[in-house]
């Protein structure tokens, strides 16, 4: 059989101009196993990419603030707070950066992105302020303003329990900071090439391809062991 799969999305779905990859279709709809997309995206995001391969709506948002598994939604997570940072982000003349209406943040229950051409040293001073209530996470495509201690693999955990599966039996697959966590409760993790370096300190092993050439190969190769 198969293994249970964790699977980020960009980085790790997706090509390298962030589209989903075509091949997403192919291999995840038939997948023995339960798949959880474990993401930093707002939660409609993994929920309509589950929709899409007719698979069952069993995610992770926003780096861990939001789990949804059997029809149950878990929320954990201060969101005021994570606007209070930016706030007085703001006030100190930093910007959130997406532009007129926003679709990045107006989904969001639990966090608030900001977009990684802001002034990162000032998110993360503005941050610290704050007593340690809050942290910035950077995952490549945003600097997520986020309450501590909320993180994937927390949520994966969670999921695990109500699926009645052992984390240890999930295999993980990411690309970046906001995947070490998940890589610390899957029994087996992969970094895909393009991945950042706490993730490829994280995981048990660095494949040689990156974005979802990388993440094609691992399951080729759970596929062929399974055999």
């Amino acid at each position: 059989m198969v293994p249970p799969l964790a699977l980020d999305i960009d980085g790790t779905l997706t090509t390298p101009t962030g589209r989903v990859d075509p091949r997403v279709f192919e291999l995840l709809p038939a997948w023995d196993a339960p798949v959880v997309f474990a993401t930093g995206k707002a939660f409609p995001y993994p929920v309509a990419l589950a929709h899409f391969l007719g698979r069952e709506e069993t995610v992770i948002a926003e780096n861990g603030g939001v789990a949804y598994v059997d029809g149950e939604t878990t929320i954990v997570g201060d969101p005021d707070a994570a606007w209070a940072v930016v706030e007085a982000f703001r006030e100190r003349g930093g910007a959130v950066g997406w532009g007129d209406g926003d679709t990045v943040n107006r989904w969001r229950e639990t966090e608030v992105a900001v977009s990684p051409d802001a002034d990162e040293a000032l998110l993360r001073e503005v941050a610290a302020a704050a007593g340690g209530d809050v942290e910035v996470v950077d995952t490549g495509y945003a600097f997520h303003v986020k309450s501590a201690g909320v993180s994937k693999g927390r949520a994966l955990e969670r999921v695990a329990a109500a699926l009645d599966i052992d984390p240890e039996s999930f295999v993980a697959v990411g690309d970046s900071e906001n995947d070490v966590s998940t890589f610390g409760v899957a029994g087996e993790s992969y970094a895909v090439a393009n991945a950042d370096d706490a993730a490829r300190e994280a995981a048990d092993e660095v494949v040689a391809e990156g974005y979802m050439d990388g993440t094609a190969a691992v399951l080729a190769s759970l596929r062929e062991r399974a055999r």
